[in-house]
């Protein structure tokens, strides 16, 4: 495999990709779930705009998350379940939603943090 591909899109784990990935799969199934056949014809574009998305988005969850951990800090907070199953939904839609502009960030940092060491 090249160098710049292996730091930046091997540059997360196999375990937290797929987590991710799995995950990222939910939003674009059920899109396509709620479709009506024959209604309106999706376009082939959103197909692979979702495919992208999706692809990215353990990159844009990478990145959210680096920037939660470094704002929060060590601190936990106590707060009702569904809120925070509802916020974390949120989160993952936005997440998902914006991949393919919020990835290149968290590529960047993979291949700038794996050609520091």
């Amino acid at each position: 495999m090249h160098p710049i591909v292996q730091k930046t899109l091997g540059g997360l784990s196999k375990e937290y990709y797929f987590r991710q990935f799995i995950f990222g799969l939910i939003f674009p199934a059920f899109i396509i779930f709620m479709d009506i056949p024959g209604k309106n014809s999706t376009p082939i574009s959103v197909y692979l705009l979702f495919a992208v998305n999706t692809t990215l988005y353990p990159y844009s969850r990478f990145v959210y998350e680096s920037i939660v951990d470094f704002i929060m800090g060590d601190n936990v907070f106590f707060v009702n379940a569904i809120f925070m199953l509802i916020v974390k939904i949120f989160t993952m839609l936005l997440c998902w939603s914006f991949a393919i502009f919020i990835s290149p960030i968290g590529l960047l940092y993979l291949y700038y943090h794996h050609s520091k060491q």
